[in-house]
């Protein structure tokens, strides 16, 4: 009998594992383990700089099918260098190749009986007027959203998740949960940085934690395997 489940994560360096020289930029995806019961396996395939296109163009959504097992969960999240229309190679249409190339996903799990679950983008940090731009990743929450009551897929909308999270913590605030620092504070970006997209190691655990909560609250089945730590 097989007993563990392992949960996949297909998506973008939002959620990616990241290398020595990128810290204290951390994804998402590495704080979720200590959300996950003991007997679930996380097996983070998240990449830094893919799209839905990219992804799948170099093997890695095959590499996932040639893993994932019966009783499985496949977590994809992208949007944010889908945005990138001038690279042929990562750009799509939100309500074209997106979604097309989101189909293909779900239906690498669902082929197995493995379970899909759609996390819309997490928000950039993209204040205007002292509130984060609803259109932050464009129209791709949106057409995710759009996909997955068409066919029918789980989907929990992190995007409007995240926004609300930091337009509570305010424009000044929300930079302590962001990859922002002053020149000379890190050796890895000595001139400094102020990169509203990715997370430092502090807004990466809030974020899973605030995915670990919408699971819990949502009435599928991955519910039973989150744990919020004490």
């Amino acid at each position: 009998m097989r007993v563990n489940i392992t949960i996949f994560i297909a998506g973008d360096s939002t959620a990616a594992i990241k290398i020595p020289e990128k810290r204290p930029e951390t994804g998402w995806g590495e704080a979720f383990q200590a959300y996950l019961s003991d007997t679930v396996i996380l097996d983070n395939r998240a990449i830094n700089g893919k799209s839905t296109k990219s992804f799948i163009k170099e093997g890695h959504l095959r590499a996932i099918e040639k893993s994932i097992k019966p009783g499985d969960y496949l977590i994809i999240q992208f949007g944010h260098n889908d945005q990138k229309l001038e690279d042929p190679d990562r750009g799509t249409q939100p309500y074209e190749d997106y979604q097309e190339n989101l189909l293909k996903y779900v239906q690498v799990a669902q082929t197995v009986n493995a379970y899909p679950l759609l996390l819309t983008s997490v928000t950039r940090r993209n204040f205007t007027k002292n509130q984060i731009d609803e259109y932050s990743v464009g129209d791709y929450p949106k057409a995710m959203l759009e996909f997955a009551k068409q066919y029918n897929v789980p989907v929990l909308d992190i995007h409007k998740i995240t926004r609300a999270y930091f337009n509570a913590a305010g424009e000044e605030k929300s930079k302590d949960y962001f990859l922002h620092m002053a020149p000379g504070q890190s050796i890895n970006y000595p001139e400094g940085i102020m990169d509203n997209t990715h997370f430092n190691e502090k807004g990466a655990k809030i974020v899973a934690h605030l995915i670990a909560v919408a699971m819990i609250k949502s009435n599928l089945p991955i519910k039973d395997l989150i744990k919020l730590p004490r």
